[in-house]
């Protein structure tokens, strides 16, 4: 059993099962939980994504804005790197902002704020695929 890799275009169809759904939004409100940043999910596994690029972008704004250290330190919990996020913002941007996160509306800041959420996402994801691969060996 091979890890799937994990892109914009393919992460709704892995967030498609409820437990996996389920472990990754526990893993994200485990780890901002650390920091006293509640991130809210109501259960509704088809709005995942959407409610959890929701919350996240409305926390990574308020970091970026107010406590860039709380955000580092974050990103250093969930080990996403500074350089991964700068790659992946510098592919965006370079694409002319044609991803899932942005649109013809989004200003560099907003598009910022969602690949940071999105990378958490991703990350996440990875996590618990991770886990659940090597449970599933033993």
């Amino acid at each position: 059993m091979n890890l799937p890799e994990i892109t914009p275009q393919n992460i709704a169809q892995l967030l498609n099962k409820e437990n996996i759904i389920n472990e990754t939004i526990a893993q994200i409100q485990k780890d901002f939980g650390m920091y006293n940043i509640n991130i809210q999910f109501d259960g509704n596994t088809e709005t995942a994504y959407e409610q959890l690029m929701d919350g996240l972008t409305l926390e990574v704004k308020q970091l970026l804005t107010n406590d860039k250290s709380k955000l580092q330190s974050i990103l250093y919990r969930i080990d996403l790197s500074e350089m991964a996020i700068k790659k992946a913002l510098q592919h965006t941007l370079a694409n002319n902002n044609q991803t899932p996160i942005s649109n013809s509306n989004t200003n560099n800041f907003e598009i910022q704020q969602q690949l940071i959420s999105h990378e958490i996402i991703v990350r996440e994801l990875k996590k618990v695929l991770t886990r659940n691969y090597f449970k599933n060996l033993g």
